[in-house]
């Protein structure tokens, strides 16, 4: 077992991001967004095949905890995973579930 220097600093954000991913339809984001790169909250939404409205609060929780970052391009805003390494929380997610 390999020994890690976590300060109590990482170990709260860690948890936060825990948190904030901890909802099937957040992770159901982050899995489409892994796949697809980045998307807008309408195609996520038609993608879950729930309310807009819905989606945007699962994305505002992500994107508030540091989960996902985003860019506006005219009146889309297109998310995306802000670090790489959510894959392999996902990766976990799916072999324990």
């Amino acid at each position: 077992m390999t020994k890690r220097n976590l300060s109590t600093e990482k170990l709260e954000r860690a948890a936060n991001i825990l948190k904030a991913i901890a909802h099937p339809m957040r992770i159901a984001i982050l899995n489409y967004l892994e796949e697809k790169g980045t998307l807008t909250v309408t195609e996520i939404h038609k993608l879950l095949g729930i309310e807009q409205s819905t989606t945007s609060h699962h994305l505002g929780i992500l994107k508030d905890k540091g989960v996902l970052g985003s860019k506006r391009d005219g009146k889309n805003t297109y998310y995306f995973l802000k670090y790489d390494n959510i894959s392999q929380i996902l990766d976990c997610v799916s072999k324990n579930a």
